[in-house]
């Protein structure tokens, strides 16, 4: 089996180069739908192919299994099964076990950027001064295949020290000292669909990931980091130990010591929240740490508990890390990730630059120091904004409140894992702004979405997919408990319909009429009034904008 990369340093030369897909369709027996793109030739490589086939063939049906047991899971839950800890794991969380230590370049988190796998933003976030780079291959990407393709382009590109580029008479290099770049595939529910295996399409996941560690991994090594990625939507440890099979079969092919992979899992969802010590467990050897994916994490309680009349939320405004659900959720995960001798990673600051107001500027920046102060108090070892402008804000709160390299000796034995607090429902109003708030913010990011950007600057923050998937399952929520806005009126069909149609022509007229016209906002329309109201609740918005993605 070949496993050196295809090469090539010239990237208008790239553009030329054919794709080889007949001997890639002969090696591994694939199909390869989508159409030649700038990166195709050296990332496609037979080689290439022929390995994420194998991690597809070998993972996939457990794969599967799992969403199952996701199915199976929430209709037990739904049936009256309360969320709490696993019984048959409680060995696992009362025994005395360590992560193994965390790699050089990974010991100082402080500070970390993320944003999707385009090549400029890219440069400008491995040039911004955060310690780590998340390039996200999920939620802040629009998965068109160019993109998916072209960004593994990129990726190949950076982890050589090789991405340039030259627009609008500016060019864009890297400097000398940069982000210790990590990786975020999709998740596992998410399928590749041109890429077919047997007929089939491909797990996403196992794709993204296959293709960067086949390219990079001895790149990496060389010079003195390595594979590192960041594990999105994972529910239960099962699938944490399913990435772990994946970890210790890919190095094995390629010949790479067991435990060079380390991954960071993204605390994202409800279920996952009551197995943290269980995944950490799983992923023992290949472990960095957790992440406080805090707004898929909103998310996902409202899915979670969908049915629970109780649980109704306030506008997304009134949900701060200040409410008890979500302050619990990131102080168990400090004490748990601490415990165990591995980083707790804060969570996400969206904020960009409000260029036109001076004053508005300098409030959402107080609002960022607040944040980070507070998570740097709480024990967290580092933090993610995701625009240049706050790493400079969230620096400085970490290196006052944080002089070493991190907080791993703050052990945090005063949280109680109380699962009651886990699903406490946070307290509030819902108002006519709010829902109308959801509407125009939900339209306008999957318009952007549908049209290839995945990361959209929209009202002063720099928004991704769960964003999306807040507003849309915020309505749904609210329409099927019948709830109540401030105002007295009751969430009904009619009343979503109404502000649809009013918060429509809104965006119209804040984006322009020559802009609206090109874009792709009835299509966006569709597709949000559609999982907003549907009779049951969609799992992920993106599965239904994928089969609209040109």
């Amino acid at each position: 089996m070949h496993l050196a990369p295809g090469g090539g340093k010239d990237r208008d030369r790239r553009k030329e180069a054919p794709v080889d897909t007949m001997s890639a369709q002969a090696a591994v027996n694939v199909k390869i739908t989508g159409e030649r793109t700038a990166d195709s030739a050296r990332v496609l490589t037979p080689a290439a192919l022929d390995f994420v086939t194998r991690l597809h063939r070998e993972f996939n049906p457990t794969r599967e299994a799992l969403l199952a047991h996701r199915a199976d899971r929430w209709r037990r839950i739904r049936d009256g099964e309360p969320l709490d800890f696993l019984s048959d794991t409680e060995r696992v969380r009362t025994s005395d076990w360590r992560v193994a230590p965390a790699p050089r370049d990974l010991d100082d988190r402080r500070v970390e950027i993320t944003g999707p796998v385009d090549r400029k933003m890219m440069i400008n976030a491995l040039n911004s001064g955060a310690r780590v780079f998340m390039a996200d291959l999920e939620d802040a990407l629009s998965p068109t295949w160019s993109n998916v393709v072209d960004g593994q382009g990129n990726l190949m590109d950076a982890v050589r020290r090789e991405i340039a580029l030259e627009t609008d008479g500016k060019r864009y290099a890297l400097e000398d000292s940069i982000a210790t770049l990590v990786v975020r595939p999709r998740g596992w529910h998410l399928v590749e669909r041109h890429v077919l295996v047997d007929g089939a399409p491909i797990s996403a996941s196992l794709f993204d990931f296959g293709l960067y560690f086949f390219h990079n991994v001895r790149a990496l090594l060389e010079r003195g980091t390595g594979p590192y990625f960041y594990l999105p939507k994972m529910q239960s440890h099962l699938e944490a130990r399913l990435w772990n099979d994946v970890f210790v079969y890919a190095q094995s092919v390629l010949g790479i010591p067991r435990g060079t992979i380390r991954a960071t899992v993204l605390i994202e969802t409800l279920p996952a929240a009551f197995e943290m010590d269980e995944i950490l467990y799983e992923l023992r050897e290949h472990s960095a740490g957790l992440n406080c994916g805090r707004w898929d994490y909103i998310f996902s309680s409202i899915k979670t508990l969908r049915r629970d009349a109780g649980f109704v939320m306030p506008d997304r405004g009134q949900v701060t890390m200040e409410a008890p659900f979500l302050r619990a959720y990131t102080q168990l995960l400090i004490k748990t990730c601490h415990r165990r001798g591995v980083h707790a990673m804060g969570g996400m600051a969206a904020q960009i630059p409000i260029k036109d107001d001076p004053a508005a500027n300098e409030r959402a920046l107080e609002r960022v120091r607040a944040d980070k102060l507070r998570e740097v108090k709480e024990g967290h070892d580092g933090t993610w904004v995701a625009h240049p402008a706050l790493v400079p804000i969230a620096k400085q709160v970490f290196d006052e409140g944080m002089p070493g390299p991190n907080q791993l000796g703050r052990l945090r034995d005063d949280v109680i894992a109380d699962p009651r607090t886990l699903v406490e429902p946070p307290q509030g109003t819902r108002t006519d702004v709010g829902l109308r708030h959801n509407i125009r913010v939900g339209i306008q990011y999957l318009e952007a979405w549908l049209g290839g950007q995945g990361a959209v600057p929209i009202y002063n923050l720099m928004e991704d997919a769960a964003t999306a998937e807040i507003s849309r399952t915020q309505i749904w929520q609210w329409l099927a408990h019948r709830a109540s806005l401030d105002d007295g009126r009751t969430v009904t069909r009619d009343l979503v319909a109404r502000g649809v149609d009013e918060e429509y022509a809104r965006v119209r007229e804040e984006v322009g009429a020559a802009r609206f016209d090109r874009g792709h906002f009835p299509e966006a329309r569709r597709i949000f009034e559609q999982v907003a109201t549907s009779t049951e609740l969609q799992d992920f918005l993106t599965l239904p904008a994928y089969d609209t993605l040109v």
